[in-house]
């Protein structure tokens, strides 16, 4: 076996085992579990500089996390680095722009709001774990192997070329176009308690997901033509309103998340 593909595949699964490690840590962070810091307990700064470096962290995760899921950044990045293995680079480097915020985020202590009533507060944490549970199941509704960049370097390893799947409208996908996306926003904001911080952060991400939808979307129908078109007229982006052409036929292929 050929040490390059040997080097592709570990390069691919050390990636893949990176980003589960942020994305587990990402949970904990949101909801406080388990976690040596998180949303509600960073490192201690005056409240402006908070402000600062947390902005900057998120807009550094939110850049490096939109430049390198274009299709042109791609075409480009793939001059110098293996086809195989953009895919792991790009979970690579986002777990690590994550890594960055869970170490260097700032704490604002300030309450927003505090939900007392045991029931509520019940209700509100269901609600956040369904949001993850929406992202994890989203994740498989397309190709969770995919998206992450096993099946790319498994196939190197193979030997074997690439093969898109495709565009799929599976489960969630003929409810909302995005519901990983929904999943992440319910998440963020789904709390008993909100700080400051908190708020900053779900205010910065659902600003973020919903700009970097628009590019998405744009590369979508630049790839797909009226087949997205037609996907986008019959199911709304986020929130699971009812079909406004109820009589269409549906596509038998959807998108693939960035």
């Amino acid at each position: 076996m050929p040490t390059t593909r040997l080097l592709t595949l570990g390069y691919g699964a050390m990636s893949y085992v990176i980003f589960l490690a942020a994305f587990l840590y990402a949970i904990g962070f949101v909801g406080g579990i388990a976690v040596p810091r998180s949303v509600d307990s960073g490192v201690a700064a005056p409240a402006g500089q908070a402000v600062a470096v947390d902005v900057a962290l998120l807009g550094l995760f939110a850049v490096q996390h939109s430049v390198m899921a274009r299709p042109a950044f791609k075409r480009w990045w793939t001059r110098f680095v293996p086809p195989a293995v953009e895919r792991s680079t790009y979970v690579l480097m986002s777990s690590l722009a994550l890594f960055l915020l869970y170490w260097q985020w700032r704490t604002l202590p300030a309450l927003v709001w505090d939900v007392t009533s045991p029931a509520a507060r019940v209700g509100l944490h269901a609600l956040f774990w369904l949001g993850w549970a929406t992202v994890f199941a989203g994740t498989f509704m397309i190709n969770h192997f995919d998206l992450f960049g096993l099946r790319q370097v498994y196939l190197a390893w193979r030997g074997e070329p690439y093969t898109d799947l495709g565009f799929r409208t599976s489960l969630l996908y003929r409810v909302v176009r995005h519901p990983l996306m929904l999943g992440f926003i319910v998440a963020f904001w789904a709390t008993p308690t909100m700080t400051a911080g908190h708020l900053l952060f779900a205010t910065a991400t659902t600003s973020y997901i919903l700009l970097a939808l628009q590019f998405e979307e744009h590369d979508l129908i630049a790839a797909l033509g009226d087949q997205y078109r037609d996907y986008k007229r019959r199911v709304p982006m986020l929130l699971p309103w009812p079909h406004r052409h109820p009589e269409a036929t549906p596509p038998k292929i959807g998108p693939s998340a960035a």
